[in-house]
């Protein structure tokens, strides 16, 4: 049976399809548009998962859409009548779009996707919930979905058994952490639905002073973790604003403006609303063990990509394990439809997967391309030198020795990653012992803000060597201490808190990007890398050949690398042929030049 699951329309588009259970295919509509956040239906995203189980469309059973669009328009509807006349312009504005095509949603998909079979709809936290439940490796679980707002839902509780889950509580729209979250982010100048990472990451820099304001004006919090929002501060009932002036007021400044300088009290406002929303997630979670009393949690929604808050959620509930798909976010949803129609709607048993790792493939979901494809697209840029390896083992151990010598050095293998981490396949690496590094990738690889953080590859085996992680990590989506005796030896992955948001890395999930980190021990003695996504900032993380190749020449990378095709790619000298200047490989690496073959 082959379910097709579907999420589009609002930010995050994605395809995800199942054979039975497995998992066959899963990617984002930006990585092929290369749009970044694309919402556009995600024609790509299709077209790749079919050919990826070598079936067409006629061969699909069932397929499923995200959320319940007449639901979603009934809140809508409801909010200009609450507030109107206020926001007459945004709801005309928008209403054009809904009368002509959401609202005909079945009829949309099936025209789109040239398909006469069924079409269904799960509610947008239902899907959340099965997308993490459903791909966890319990066989029992509370769940806790928190993100901006689906139909109605901002925040729900239940319980996923066997073969279903089960939404027992929500808390509704206008009231939402997710979008609490969002208007600070659009306060401090960023943008809602992108920037709000870079809150997280801001706010180490800060201290939280303006929480008791925060908790006096802006939310009321109940003792059983529900809450609610003071909508005099907020601006997106009526407008396509998230706060108003009475909220700018409140903290003594102007919105900032993008791009322009981040001022001290900047750092404490985004310390501030990240402390806020740890201490309500922490509420929430405890809340939902109290409620349910089951030993694991199952976390998702856009919220649960708050790696601080779930490092803390791990560390200091009575839960034993939390478990957080690698796509948590709306992109997530696609998958959570889709396994939530082939368990729940047609009463199909659930194998519960032997590891957390195991239903999401160790998330490498995406399209892999041959290796004709990869030398073509090298050969295809004149301004790049290549050399070729007699062996993957080689190249790698050439690579370890130049990310030991300071280099920066991308790589580009196997199935892309699903979710907005790079864990490998689309990635940037770095020596994490170098303490300018940090500054090095943020100003001259991905133009980026000299505050962001970046991510540790640790090897699993060596994870609690350096960090206080109470279990692996594997999707880069906790953020735990770093030994203190550790910071000095890794300080480009050691946060200004002295933390890190970690993935650990064990052989059977990805033995190629395992065994570059483990010759860089043998190098070094650290069995840790620093890890950043391979794109330019505002561009999605790179998806073919030739987006890695562009990346590549785009920025000031040092070098990348090719296991696929065992081969290293390095900036032609200019004024010389394109193979030399390209360092010899310590076991005679052959070079390849640029349409040379």
């Amino acid at each position: 049976m082959y379910v097709l699951g579907l999420s589009c329309y609002y930010h995050d588009s994605a395809a995800c399809l199942l054979e039975d259970e497995r998992v066959v295919a899963a990617a984002e509509e930006e990585r092929f548009s290369r749009e970044k956040h694309d919402s556009s239906f995600p024609d790509q995203a299709v077209e790749y998962c079919l050919d990826e189980a070598g079936i067409t469309i006629d061969d699909v059973d069932y397929v499923g859409f995200y959320e319940k669009p007449i639901e979603k328009f009934d809140r809508i509807l409801e909010t200009f009548l609450t507030v109107a006349p206020f926001g007459f312009g945004s709801f005309i504005q928008g209403m054009p779009l809904w009368i002509r095509k959401r609202l005909w949603m079945r009829g949309d998909i099936r025209t789109r996707l040239g398909y006469d079979g069924e079409v269904l709809f799960g509610g947008h936290h239902q899907s959340h919930a099965a997308s993490t439940f459903f791909a966890s490796p319990f066989d029992e679980a509370a769940v806790l979905t928190i993100d901006g707002v689906g139909e109605w839902n901002t925040t729900t509780w239940g319980v996923g058994e066997d073969n279903g889950v089960e939404i027992r509580e929500a808390i509704d729209f206008p009231h939402s952490i997710g979008l609490l979250y969002s208007a600070f982010t659009y306060y401090l100048g960023f943008e809602v639905n992108n920037g709000e990472y870079k809150v997280m990451g801001l706010s180490s820099y800060g201290d939280p002073v303006y929480e008791d304001r925060i908790y006096d004006e802006l939310i009321d919090v109940k003792d059983d973790g529900s809450f609610r929002l003071n909508m005099d501060y907020f601006g997106y009932l009526g407008k396509l604003r998230m706060i108003n002036d009475d909220f700018e007021s409140l903290f003594g400044h102007p919105r900032r403006e993008q791009d322009t300088d981040i001022e001290d009290h900047h750092f404490d406002i985004a310390a501030s609303v990240q402390s806020v929303t740890e201490d309500l997630l922490l509420g929430l979670a405890q809340a939902t063990y109290d409620r349910t009393g089951k030993e694991n949690l199952c976390m998702a929604g856009g919220v649960a990509l708050n790696s601080v808050a779930n490092g803390r959620i791990l560390e200091e509930t009575p839960f034993e394990d939390v478990f957080i798909q690698p796509a948590a976010g709306d992109d997530g949803t696609a998958y959570g439809v889709a396994a939530d129609i082939y368990y729940q709607a047609l009463d199909n048993p659930r194998t519960v997967p032997a590891d957390r790792r195991e239903r999401m493939a160790a998330t490498y979901l995406g399209p892999a391309y041959s290796a004709e494809e990869t030398r073509a697209a090298i050969e295809a840029e004149d301004d790049v030198a290549a050399t070729a390896f007699g062996s993957t083992n080689e190249l790698l151990e050439r690579t370890a020795a130049l990310l030991s010598e300071g280099n920066v050095v991308g790589i580009y293998q196997g199935r892309m990653e699903w979710g907005p981490r790079a864990l490998g396949n689309r990635s940037i690496l770095a020596d994490p012992r170098d303490a300018e590094m940090q500054d090095t990738v943020n100003m001259k690889i991905k133009f980026r803000e000299g505050f962001r953080p970046f991510a540790p590859t640790v090897l699993a085996d060596h994870a609690t060597d350096y960090f206080d992680a109470p279990r692996e990590s594997p999707y880069m989506l906790f953020v735990f201490d770093v030994h203190e005796d550790r910071r000095e030896e890794i300080p480009a992955v050691t946060h200004v808190n002295g933390t890190s948001r970690i993935q650990t890395i064990a052989r059977e999930d990805n033995a190629v990007y395992y065994d570059l980190i483990d010759a860089f021990r043998e190098r070094t003695g650290t069995p840790v890398v620093l890890n950043t996504s391979l794109n330019r900032r505002g561009e999605p993380i790179v998806n073919t050949p030739a987006n890695a190749i562009d990346c590549f020449t785009g920025t000031n990378m040092d070098y990348m690398c090719f296991p696929d095709v065992n081969t290293l790619v390095a900036d032609a000298p200019e004024g010389t042929e394109a193979t030399e200047g390209v360092p010899e490989s310590e076991s005679e690496g052959v070079s390849v030049a640029p349409n040379a073959e």
